[in-house]
C-alpha cells in the first residue's frame, strides 16, 4: 500500500473538481487546473465535491509508485486553486537590484548588461524591495521552475555568499585564504 496514496483529499469550499473522461477539472478562486489520470489503472472517487480519493485498480510495485504520486499532484492543483503557492527570493549582493518593466523582470546582477527574464503565463512576480522578488501562481511546479531559473543567473558563490537565493536558505560559507 502507498502511504501518501491512501490518503484522502479534502476539497475547500470555494473549490469546484469535476471528471470529464481521463482529464480531471480543479477550478478555485486563483485558478483552474487540468490533470490528465490514467482511469485504465486508477479508480477515482468524488464523494459530494467535498473529498477525492484514488485507488488503484490492481498493486504491483510500479503502481504504488504512480499511486503515490498521482495523489500528490491532485492534491497539489486543489491546494493551487484555493490558496496559491508563493516563494521569496532574495538578492544579496552590492548593486544587485531587481525591477518590472511590463510583462519582463529586469535583474542586475553584476555583470555588465542587463538581464531580461519573460514572466511565463500564469506566474505573478512582484519586487517587494529593490531586493526581494515573490513569486506566486497556481501551478506548484511552474512556481518552483521560474524560482530556479532566477537562481540559475547569479549563483550563490561559497566565500561572500552573494547570489540569488530563496528567503531561508541555509549557504555554508568558506574560509578565505590565510596569511
Amino acid at each position: 500500500m502507498s502511504k501518501i496514496g491512501k490518503m484522502n483529499i479534502t476539497i475547500p469550499d470555494k473549490v469546484k473538481v469535476a471528471l470529464a473522461g481521463n482529464i480531471l477539472n480543479i477550478e478555485g478562486p486563483l485558478g483552474k487546473k487540468s490533470l490528465n489520470i490514467d482511469l485504465e489503472i486508477f479508480n477515482l472517487d468524488i464523494k459530494d465535491g467535498k473529498e477525492i480519493s484514488i485507488k488503484p485498480k490492481k498493486v504491483d510495485q510500479k503502481i504504488k509508485r504512480l499511486w503515490g504520486m498521482n495523489r500528490s499532484l491532485i492534491n497539489n492543483a486543489v491546494i493551487g486553486s484555493s490558496k496559491g503557492y508563493e516563494k521569496t527570493l532574495e538578492l544579496i549582493g552590492v548593486g544587485y537590484r531587481a525591477q518590472l518593466k511590463g510583462n519582463q523582470l529586469n535583474l542586475q546582477l553584476g555583470y555588465s548588461h542587463d538581464i531580461n527574464f519573460d514572466i511565463p503565463e500564469g506566474i505573478k512576480i512582484s519586487v517587494e524591495k529593490q531586493t526581494t522578488l515573490k513569486i506566486t501562481g497556481v501551478d506548484k511546479q511552474l512556481v518552483g521552475a521560474v524560482a530556479s531559473k532566477l537562481k540559475t543567473f547569479r549563483k550563490i558563490e561559497p566565500y561572500k555568499g552573494k547570489g540569488v537565493r530563496e528567503k531561508g536558505q541555509y549557504v555554508l560559507k568558506k574560509e578565505g585564504k590565510k596569511k
